[in-house]
């Protein structure tokens, strides 16, 4: 399998598949989001690589030299513009350097950090995605011409959405400090890529809750209640009945030794 992937890397791109001949590195935390990218990968003919953390990232980088590096701006050990930086300070050839993220604010703070672009979640759009990296290779590596068709659409496995709420029910019942805040964002980007309005709102009330100095119990059992339901509605039926409440959840972490 390596020796047939070492062959299609080495052909040139073509209009059909404009990305062959490209390694990607995502540095994504969500396995929901990764899997998007997957898609858009297999369906431009690149390859991909990724790392949920940026110490993985930068093993990863140790190892190889990516011809694209799409970096998350919230890890779960640092923010990504952090990764920038040091990925452009890098020896050349330089990767390609994107930043991406749900939260479109981000974009003045990536491009800062030398990022080459930013890539806005949720990322649907076939078209949108091979133009925000060929814009920046250089002439040799572009086809002539991108094949015209319709934008197919993109479903990523809906058990990775279910994977990630889960860690983040997880993480919301030990998370304190700076680990709340991550847990937040994380949960938010959760909520835009599935497009769950009841679970956005609800971070959204508990942020604005607990930065108003008032007491935000109420505004936590919402945020419980909303992660709980948007497991319930998308986990398979078997496993509905095992999900536990994020409430429960998080008084037996308080109450672990």
């Amino acid at each position: 399998m390596d020796l047939l992937d070492d062959y299609l890397m080495s052909r040139p791109p073509s209009p059909a598949y404009p990305l062959l001949g490209l390694t990607i590195l995502l540095v994504e935390d969500s396995r929901y989001a990764s899997d998007a990218i997957r898609l858009l990968c297999q369906r431009s003919g690149a390859r991909l690589r990724r790392a949920d953390t940026l110490a993985h990232a930068r093993r990863h980088l140790a190892v190889y030299r990516p011809s694209v590096v799409i970096v998350d701006l919230g890890l779960p050990d640092g923010p990504g513009l952090a990764l920038i930086r040091e990925v452009l300070h890098e020896p050349p050839p330089a990767p390609v350097v994107l930043a991406i993220s749900g939260e479109p604010e981000g974009a003045h703070a990536a491009l800062a950090a030398g990022a080459a672009g930013f890539i806005a979640k949720p990322v649907a759009s076939l078209a949108g995605f091979q133009q925000a990296i060929l814009r920046h290779l250089p002439p040799d590596r572009r086809p002539r011409m991108i094949r015209s068709a319709e934008d197919p659409a993109i479903t990523p496995d809906p058990l990775a959405l279910v994977d990630d709420l889960d860690q983040a029910a997880a993480m919301l019942a030990r998370a304190k400090g700076a680990e709340m805040d991550y847990a937040l964002q994380f949960i938010g980007s959760l909520a835009r890529d599935g497009g769950d309005r009841q679970l956005a709102a609800a971070v959204v009330g508990f942020v604005q809750a607990r930065d108003r100095g008032e007491g935000h119990g109420p505004a936590r059992a919402a945020l419980d209640r909303a992660l709980l339901s948007a497991l319930q509605a998308r986990a398979p039926a078997a496993e509905v009945a095992g999900l536990q409440d994020p409430t429960a959840r998080r008084r037996n972490t308080q109450a672990a030794p």
